[in-house]
Parts: structure tokens; sequence; C-alpha cells
């Protein structure tokens, strides 16, 4: 057994769920992370069984991150995730093999790559109904989805806390709360609208007649994973695009359910402080990008400061443009 299967036996089975307690969701990421890195050492000629840090080097991790990009076609958050989970058991393995201590440092160093900040995409509230109108209330799964989609536009709950709901998690008759364990196994109890209330209800009557205490389940009663979840609201964007036309020029994901419940609130006149303890956002600057995203409070900041002479809204060009030119 070589130094590198000691290590991730290690982390896996007792560092990261144990001492750590790293959600089963980062757990879950780091480890698809390795198998990775090692089916991509395999195709270079390293016998996954005997790899070790000789061989899985500071110029391996750069190949493997190269690949990512270059050939699975993967963004430079999705590389900079990976190098995450890699960085993670490196400074997991060093204190215990000085050893290694120089191949160690070297994958450690390596920097994580910076790539332009993408403005999230949010849907416009009249989407927003058409989508959660989009699933067929003629059957289970589509009260089902209808209710998850409501649910999740409503909070901004995140896909993967979506899927580890359970029916006690809901407070409807008391606080009307919702309660989430978040990143970093952070809890939180999001507050319900009285819309919003009133399909959980509806949908909780029903539910009582399926097994499991999941509260969005599969056929057994099984939780709903998250790309199930995803693929649920792929079908029902097919079906949105009918209504609504402009959604089908978005890339939309279950995030974007996220996004779009922050713009709400922003939109509502909520301090950014606020939103982001609602989304469970450990620092603030992760919310801020909200704030650059949204055209119209930018339009709106400029229309408070005009001058008193000046009509409110957008510059229009004039009409002839080339009268304007020989005018200049």
């Amino acid at each position: 057994m070589t130094v590198l299967t000691t290590v991730l036996q290690r982390y896996f089975t007792d560092y990261a769920p144990r001492q750590r307690g790293l959600s089963p969701n980062t757990i879950s990421a780091y480890r698809d992370t390795w198998r990775l890195l090692l089916k991509h050492a395999a195709s270079a000629g390293v016998n996954p069984d005997r790899a070790d840090f000789d061989t899985i080097d500071a110029d391996m991790v750069t190949r493997f991150l190269d690949h990512l990009q270059t050939v699975r076609g993967n963004t430079t958050t999705t590389r900079n995730q990976r190098l995450a989970g890699i960085k993670a058991i490196v400074a997991f393995a060093q204190p215990d093999y000085p050893e290694h201590a120089d191949t160690l440092s070297r994958i450690l160093a390596i920097p994580t790559k910076r790539s332009p900040a993408c403005q999230p995409v949010f849907l416009t509230p009249q989407e927003t109904e058409h989508l959660i109108a989009a699933p067929d209330t003629t059957t289970w799964t589509g009260r089902r989805d209808r209710a998850m989609l409501t649910l999740a536009a409503q909070t901004g709950l995140r896909v993967s806390e979506l899927a580890s709901l359970a029916i006690t998690d809901l407070r409807l008759d008391t606080s009307k709360t919702v309660n989430t364990i978040g990143k970093g196994r952070k809890t939180r109890a999001t507050p319900l609208t009285a819309s919003t209330v009133a399909v959980l209800r509806r949908y909780l009557a029903e539910r009582a007649t399926h097994p499991g205490i999941a509260l969005f389940p599969g056929p057994k009663g099984q939780p709903l994973t998250r790309d199930a979840i995803e693929r649920r609201l792929a079908i029902h964007l097919a079906a949105t695009a009918t209504t609504s036309p402009g959604i089908a020029a978005k890339h939309v994901t279950m995030h974007t359910l996220r996004h779009t419940a922050a713009m709400r609130l922003l939109e509502a006149g909520v301090d950014i402080a606020v939103i982001a303890l609602w989304l469970g956002h450990e620092h603030t600057t992760t919310t801020d990008r909200y704030l650059h995203g949204h055209l119209g409070l930018k339009q709106e900041a400029i229309d408070r400061t005009r001058p008193s002479s000046v009509k409110p809204g957008r510059y229009k060009p004039a009409p002839n443009i080339l009268a304007w030119l020989d005018q200049l």
C-alpha cells in the first residue's frame, strides 16, 4: 500500500466525516476529484494502485487541471474547485510525511486560475410564474414539482438543500419557516410567504399518502437526487418556453431560482446583509454580485442623481446619425 493510498483512505473514512465534519456533498466532490485525477494518471501509464506522491506530483496535477478545461470543457470555477479538493488531501498528508515535503509543497503552491466574474442569471416575475405553472398538476409528480419549484423560487435554497429536506423541516403551523443545513453545516430558518405556505399545505396533505420522510421523494419514497431535480426542471423549462420565449435564451438551472429569489429581495429594498443571511452566505461579498448584475438598480441610481432639468430615462441617440455627425 502506497503513502497516497493510505492518506486517501484515512482522509475519507475518518478525518473528513468525523474530525472535520465535512458535509456529504463536500466529501463526494473531493472523492470525485481524486477519482478523475487517478484516471487521468492511469491514461498516462500510472497504475492507480501504485500511484504515490512521486507520480502524482505538481506537474501531473497541472496537466490534469489543463485536461479538465481543454478536453472535458470544464469552467474555470470547476477547475478551481477540483484544485481545492486536491489541496485538501495534500494539506492533510503534509505533516505526517516529511519525506514528500517538497512534492506536497509544490502542489499546494499551484495557484487558482482567475476568470472574469459572471453576472448571475435570474428570471423575471412573469417567467417565474410561468415556470411554476408548467408542471402537469393532474399527476402526483407534477403536483410535487410545482410545490418544489414554488419553495425554491421563494426561498432561494440550494439544490442540495432541497434534496435533503425532510417533512419535519417545514414549520407551517407556528413560525412558518423551512429549516435547512447549508454549506459548512450551518443551520438556518428561512421564512415562508402565505402563498408558499398554502401550496405546501395542499401538497403535504397528499404527501402523507406516500412512503418515506423526504419532503420531495422519488417513486419509492427515497429523496430526489440533485441530478433528478435538475432533470425535472429541464422538463418544465421546455414546457415554459412555449408561453415565455425569453426563458429559452437563458441558461437556467436550479441555482437560477436561487439568484431569482435574491433579486426579488433586492428589488424589494432588503439590505444586502439580510440577503446574505437569507441565502446562507458567510460573507456579504458573495452577495454583492447581485448589486452588479441588476441593471435596473443602476438606472434608478442614475435617475436619483440627475439634474432637475434632465428627464429621467436612458440616453437615446439622435435619429439621423449622419446629420448629427455633420453638426458635431
